[in-house]
């Protein structure tokens, strides 16, 4: 879980990535189980290398910071999704009120009824470990 301690380093730390990348971040954030990247995903790099740099290098960072984090591990899985540049905005208001917004409903609640409200098909087994 991501705590109140480790969130913003951690948001900070995955940024530094984002650059090293030349996927330049817009947003970062999210909530205890879950993190929201809305960058300008670089032409140099698939999404799938993108996101293993991400996951690779932020939990080698992120396990000898204290004991409690020694476990720490993403899923293996991940959700991408372009946005159009009008929805920029809300969707950096989205990622900036995350608490607020996981206060009322679970993000794998929430994650469910955004795949239903865009007809994607998924497989439950599949989309949490």
């Amino acid at each position: 879980m991501i705590d109140d301690e480790i969130e913003t380093q951690l948001h900070s730390y995955l940024g530094g990535i984002c650059n090293r990348l030349e996927s330049f971040p817009v947003k970062i954030g999210g909530y205890r189980d879950h993190v929201h990247i809305l960058c300008l995903l670089s032409k140099k790099i698939a999404l799938m290398k993108f996101i293993e740099e991400l996951k690779s290098h932020s939990s080698k960072w992120i396990k000898p910071i204290h004991r409690r984090y020694q476990d720490f591990y993403w899923q293996d899985g991940y959700g991408a999704f372009s946005v159009t540049p009008s929805e920029i905005e809300s969707v950096k208001h989205y990622i900036e009120s995350q608490h607020d917004h996981h206060k009322i409903t679970t993000f794998q609640d929430e994650y469910r009824a955004f795949l239903r409200s865009y007809n994607i098909d998924y497989d439950e087994r599949y989309v949490w470990d």
